[in-house]
């Protein structure tokens, strides 16, 4: 099941607007992650900074961010999918 898979919540809504509005008034909206060569500068979306799975939506735990670098990201607490395994040689 993913992330959005039960849809936007009234409660999400909320504490996204606060967040971005937060990063708003304090960094003029910028990106807070701002990954070079990904970054468009300004924040249109909030992430988990130690995935959702873990924190829930805790403000403490979320950033304003540009929705390429959210995406570069990706969820934090997921593993990296191992490299294959070389099974024979030919």
């Amino acid at each position: 099941m993913g992330a959005w898979d039960k849809g936007s919540t009234r409660q999400w809504r909320r504490i996204r607007a606060a967040v971005l509005e937060e990063n708003r008034r304090t960094n003029r909206g910028r990106c807070v992650l701002a990954i070079a060569e990904v970054c468009t500068g300004r924040a249109t979306c909030v992430h988990h900074t130690q995935g959702r799975a873990i924190t829930g939506d805790d403000p403490r735990y979320l950033v304003a961010s540009c929705q390429p670098c959210n995406q570069h990201v990706g969820e934090p607490s997921r593993q990296p999918s191992p490299q294959p395994k070389k099974i024979s040689e030919w």
